[in-house]
C-alpha cells in the first residue's frame, strides 16, 4: 500500500512517501510505530501552517499591542529611573563627594551621613561619584535659570494645597487646570462627566489631577471642599488629586514683558496659563505612562480612555508612527492632548523658556515644528515630518461647553464640529416597570421614553407631593440606583428638595433594617436624596431584599421645570 502527503511549505509541495506500509493487525511494532512518527511529522508541520495562515491575523495585531503598551510602560519606568538618578547626583554634589580636580575627598565622613540608606541607595550615589568628574565651576541650567524668582523664596515648588493618596502606575493620567472665573464654574460638571463616561476598569487604570491655579487659599479650599463633597469615594480612593501652588510660584506678574502686541492683562493671563500647565504636568508626570491636558469646561464621550490607549498603542506598533510626540483628540486650543509621561520634561522646559512670549497652543506648535523642520526645506516637507509627531484622531472625544474664559471679558463660543452631537440623555436596560407621574411633560419627553431609554424626561414645575413611581412588574431586587436631573443646556433644570424612596416586599417593620431608615407615613423608606448638583445616587443595602415599587418624592415648589437625563435602577444580576 502507497501512501501519498503534500504540504506546502511557503508555496513548494513537499512530499512525503511511505512506501508499502502494512497498516493490517500483523504489522511489526517497529513499522507500526515508524508509520505513526511519519504521520507526525507530516501532521504537525501543516496544521501550525494551517492554523497560521487561516487566522485573521487577530492574535498577531493583540501581540504588537501588548508589546506596545509594555514599550510604553518600559518608556515610563526608564524616565522614573532617570529622575531618581538626578535626585542621587544633586545629593552627591550636596554631600561634597569630589573636589574641583574630579577627586574625591572625605569620602569616609560623607559615606557616614548614608548609613541610614539602603544598599541599593548607596551602591548607586558611589556609581554616581565614582563617574562625576565634571569641574565644580560647570552647572547646567535649570528651572531656575528660567524662573529665577523660585530663588525668593524655599518653599516656591512646595504644594499651596495637596490632597493625594500617592496614587501611581495607572495608564493614563488626565490634568484638569482650573481658575477662578466672574460668572460660572463648569469643573464639578465635567468631572463628573469625565467618571460618568469611564467603565470601572478604565477608573482603575486611570486618575484625575486638578490643579487649582490659584494663590488665595480660602477660594482654594473652597474648590477642594466642593470636589470632596461632590467625589468622596473617589478622592478617598486616589483617583482625584487636587494640587495648589503656593503663591510664590508665580513671578511679579506686573514685570512681564508685553509681547506679541497683547495688552498686559492678556499678557499676563497666558503667561500663567504657561507656569501652571507646566507645573500640573511636573506633578502628574510619575503618576502613569500617559498624560492627557484637558480643561475644566470639557465633555466627552463613552469609553473615552480605552479609545485613547488603543489609538496610542497602536500608533506606537508602527515603525514609522512609533515616535509620535502628540496625539491631538480635539481640535480645540490644548484640549485632548496627549503625551508620554516620558516626553513631558520637553514641554514642561519649553514652557518654562518661554512662557512670558507665547500662548501655551502656540507653544506646543513651535515644540514640534524645532524637532523636526529645517529652514533648508520647503513648507510642504516640513508639514509633513510634524504630522508624524503630531496624529491627529477624528472624531475628536471632547467637545468645549464653556462660554465664560477665565481672561475677564472674553467670550469662548468655539465649539469642536468633529465632535458631533451633545447627548442629551444616557439610556440604560431598566427592569420592567410600570412608570407614572403626576408632573405634566413638555412634548414627548414623557417619564415612560425616559425609563426605556428612547429620550429624557423634561417636566413643568413641579410641586410639593408630586411623585415619579416605578412600579416593578415583578419583584426586583436592586444593588444600585442613579439619577441625573439638568443638562449642559439648561442646568437649573433640575430636582431639588427630592427624596428617593422603596417600597420593600417582605421587610418587616420589626427588622432591625428598618430603623435604620427614614421612613414615610404611607410605609416606604427613604433610601436617598438628589444632591445640590441635580444627581441622586447610591447603593442599596442588600438586607432591604426585593422591592415592589421605587419613587421620586418631590417636597418643595420649584421655580424651574425639570429634566431627567438618566436613570439607572441596577439588580443584582447585573454587572
Amino acid at each position: 500500500m502507497k501512501f501519498l502527503i503534500v504540504s506546502k511549505t511557503h508555496g513548494k509541495p513537499v512530499i512525503w512517501k511511505l512506501r508499502h506500509m502494512k497498516m493490517g493487525l500483523t504489522s511489526s511494532p517497529l513499522r507500526r510505530r515508524n508509520c505513526f512518527l511519519a504521520f507526525i511529522l507530516v501532521l504537525v508541520p501543516c496544521t501550525i501552517l494551517f492554523l497560521v495562515i487561516g487566522t485573521d491575523f487577530t492574535a498577531e495585531q493583540t501581540m504588537s499591542q501588548r508589546v506596545a503598551e509594555f514599550q510604553m510602560r518600559m518608556q515610563y519606568l526608564e524616565s522614573m529611573y532617570r529622575a531618581k538618578q538626578e535626585d542621587v547626583a544633586i545629593l552627591s554634589q550636596y554631600f561634597g563627594f569630589t573636589n574641583q580636580n574630579g577627586e574625591t575627598s572625605n569620602m569616609t565622613i560623607n559615606l557616614n551621613l548614608l548609613d541610614g540608606l539602603s544598599a541599593d541607595s548607596r551602591s548607586m550615589i558611589r556609581n554616581v561619584t565614582a563617574s562625576a568628574k565634571l569641574p565644580a565651576n560647570l552647572k547646567l541650567p535649570t528651572a531656575f535659570h528660567f524662573l529665577p524668582h523660585l530663588l525668593d523664596d524655599p518653599a516656591s515648588l512646595r504644594p499651596g494645597y495637596l490632597q493625594t493618596k500617592n496614587r501611581q502606575g495607572v495608564s493614563m493620567v488626565l490634568g484638569i487646570p482650573t481658575v477662578k472665573r466672574d460668572k460660572q464654574s463648569y469643573l464639578l460638571e465635567t468631572v463628573d462627566n469625565l467618571i460618568a463616561n469611564m467603565d470601572e476598569d478604565e477608573q482603575n487604570d486611570t486618575m484625575i489631577v486638578i490643579f487649582i491655579g490659584e494663590s488665595d487659599f480660602d477660594y482654594v479650599s473652597q474648590v477642594a471642599n466642593s470636589i470632596n463633597a461632590r467625589f468622596p469615594t473617589f478622592i478617598e480612593s486616589g483617583f482625584i488629586e487636587i494640587i495648589s501652588p503656593a503663591a510664590s510660584y508665580y513671578p511679579d506678574m506686573a514685570k512681564l514683558r508685553l509681547t506679541l502686541n497683547d495688552s498686559a492683562e492678556r499678557v499676563k493671563w497666558r503667561s500663567k496659563q504657561n507656569l501652571d500647565f507646566a507645573y500640573l504636568m511636573a506633578y502628574a508626570q510619575p503618576k502613569g505612562a500617559f498624560y492627557v491636558q484637558l480643561e475644566d469646561d470639557i465633555l466627552t464621550k463613552k469609553g473615552f480612555i480605552t479609545i485613547m490607549k488603543n489609538f496610542a498603542l497602536e500608533k506606537t506598533a508602527k515603525k514609522e508612527q512609533s515616535q509620535w510626540f502628540v496625539l491631538d483628540f480635539c481640535q480645540l486650543g490644548f484640549i485632548g492632548k496627549m503625551f508620554k509621561s516620558a516626553d513631558l520634561p520637553w514641554l514642561i522646559t519649553f514652557f518654562q523658556m518661554f512662557f512670558n512670549d507665547k500662548p501655551v497652543d502656540w507653544l506646543l506648535s513651535n515644540l514640534i515644528y524645532t524637532k523636526v523642520c529645517s529652514i533648508e526645506k520647503d513648507g510642504k516637507i516640513c508639514k509633513q515630518e510634524m504630522t508624524k509627531l503630531w496624529i491627529h484622531y477624528k472624531p475628536s472625544l471632547f467637545q468645549h461647553i464653556g462660554t465664560t474664559s477665565s481672561l475677564k471679558g472674553k467670550v469662548q463660543k468655539l465649539k469642536d464640529k468633529q465632535f458631533g452631537k451633545i447627548p442629551t440623555f444616557y439610556p440604560h436596560n431598566n427592569p420592567p416597570a410600570v412608570v407614572k407621574t403626576g408632573i405634566q411633560h413638555y412634548k414627548t419627553y414623557t417619564i415612560q421614553k425616559a425609563y426605556t431609554g428612547e429620550s429624557f424626561f423634561w417636566g413643568l414645575m413641579p410641586q410639593p407631593g408630586d411623585l415619579i413611581e416605578f412600579k416593578f412588574k415583578d419583584p426586583v431586587a436592586l444593588k444600585r440606583y442613579l439619577f441625573r436631573s439638568g443638562n449642559y443646556e439648561q442646568p437649573s433644570d433640575r430636582f431639588y428638595n427630592t427624596t428617593v424612596e422603596v417600597l420593600p416586599v417582605n421587610l418587616s417593620e420589626d427588622s432591625p433594617v428598618w430603623s435604620t431608615f427614614n421612613t414615610t407615613n404611607d410605609g416606604y423608606l427613604v433610601i436617598g436624596a438628589f444632591n445640590d448638583f441635580g444627581i441622586a445616587e447610591g447603593v442599596i443595602d442588600p438586607k432591604i431584599g426585593e422591592l415592589k415599587e421605587l419613587r421620586l418624592h418631590v417636597y418643595s415648589d420649584s421655580q424651574n421645570w425639570v429634566i431627567l437625563r438618566e436613570i439607572l435602577l441596577q439588580d443584582v444580576t447585573a454587572r
